[in-house]
């Protein structure tokens, strides 16, 4: 995983300034930008007004990157990365971060994974090294590989096999998508987790301020290319519809998808108002109609899944008990019917964009939350700097513009209709 292009954010709490009454004005983060000799990006936000920092570090490698035949490889990379190193022992990770007060985390997403670490700011050093180190010396060895292995298969069964809508959530990607690798989803699945080998995992691992200069500068910039993901999923020409089953659904349940645009499509800002229109809360649109008045749903939603390469759309509802996914689906579509055909209200385009920009400026309230927004956009908007964008794009859009993105993306040809619900014990 070393010759995969990484960035660093290291960031501190910034003010915000949030006025009572018109547009919210928040203030820019001071994003600094550059780039190591050996290709490394470092984007920092200093501020003195906290004691701790923040370090991520962002690897442009996620699900879809994973080797066919493989997948999950790099969320078992997320679990390897904190075994041993030539200079650490197992769980060093931990040891240096949560004894003295902080936490260290990582996630794994379609596009991308982070390593991220929140301590008292005069630990920074020593998390640089510690960073650096497990990006060029980890151990790939049989016992590390074999227990990561081991711990992913079992996330795998509880997460997905346990759950009863586990298995859902994995149709909505795999049958939405054709061709692309988002179809695969990231945490893998068992035949090929059992079929992988160290050899396997070693070569995956190969290919991808003063400190960190220090620290991050002395790694010798990869000779070699890092394969990307070359696939362009085809625009859907007619509708397809699947009946999938599960062994411990104790309700029906329907998904109805749509491929949408890239995350850097400017749509995006206005598809994020709709999906807090039509499920934004109890007050929302589809929970007063499916939920509350129809009483035919125990949980309905409209989603935005923004993707790097083309993104996912798509309504989902629960039944209620007795009730039937041609329900389900019938109310679904008469909801998008709606906000096509009809302007949404001042009202509920306001209570849209406040939910939104509340949640923007909470997660900037600390040093955490500003390297995961910075991150967001370095991964879905190719620019630490769209960050500073957000709020405002969030609020120039208009009720004509919601209707728009609505008609544009959301045709019977595009659509794909999941049924899922209770089947055979194998």
């Amino acid at each position: 995983m070393r010759k995969i292009p990484a960035i660093l954010l290291l960031t501190a709490i910034a003010a915000i300034c949030l006025p009572v009454f018109g547009q919210v004005k928040v203030a820019p983060l001071n994003i600094k930008e550059r780039t190591l000799p050996n290709g490394l990006k470092v984007v920092s936000v200093r501020d003195n007004t906290s004691p701790t920092v923040a370090i991520h570090v962002w690897y442009n490698v996620g699900g879809k990157n994973d080797p066919q035949g493989r997948s999950g490889f790099a969320h078992m990379f997320e679990h390897m990365m904190f075994k041993s190193t030539k200079n650490m022992p197992n769980e060093k990770m931990d040891r240096i971060t949560e004894d003295i007060g902080g936490f260290n985390n990582a996630s794994t997403w379609d596009d991308f994974t982070n390593y991220y670490e929140v301590v008292p700011s005069n630990y920074l050093e020593t998390l640089l090294w510690a960073e650096s180190d497990r990006m060029v010396n980890l151990n790939v060895d049989e016992t590390n590989f074999k227990s990561e292995r081991d711990v992913v298969k079992e996330e795998y069964r509880q997460s997905v096999l346990a759950q009863p809508y586990g298995q859902f959530n994995e149709y909505i990607s795999s049958l939405s998508y054709a061709k692309h690798p988002y179809k695969r989803g990231v945490i893998g699945n068992l035949d090929e987790l059992n079929a992988a080998t160290p050899k396997d995992a070693a070569e995956f691992y190969k290919t991808f301020d003063v400190w960190t200069d220090k620290y991050f500068g002395r790694i010798t910039k990869p000779s070699g290319t890092i394969p990307r993901v070359a696939v362009t999923e085809p625009d859907r020409t007619q509708e397809a519809r699947h009946e999938t089953t599960a062994p411990n659904v104790p309700f029906p349940a329907v998904a109805i998808t749509y491929l949408g645009p890239e995350s850097k499509n400017a749509d995006v800002p206005a598809l994020r108002i709709a999906e807090k229109i039509l499920s934004g809360g109890e007050s929302s649109r589809l929970y007063q109609s499916l939920v509350y008045k129809q009483q035919i749903a125990q949980e309905a939603a409209f989603s935005y899944d923004a993707r790097a390469d083309r993104g996912l759309l798509y309504f989902m509802a629960i039944a209620s008990e007795g009730k039937k996914p041609e329900e389900l689906e019938k109310s679904l579509l008469a909801e998008l019917k709606n906000i096509q055909e009809s302007p949404v209200t001042a009202n509920e385009l306001a209570k849209a964009k406040n939910q939104l920009v509340t949640e923007a400026i909470r997660r900037r309230e600390n040093n955490d939350g500003k390297a995961i927004a910075i991150e967001r956009a370095v991964a879905y908007m190719g620019d630490p700097r769209a960050v500073n964008s957000e709020v405002d794009a969030l609020q120039s859009v208009t009720a004509a513009d919601v209707q728009r993105v609505m008609k544009k993306y959301f045709s019977d040809s595009n659509r794909v209709v999941i049924y899922y619900s209770q089947g055979e014990k194998e």
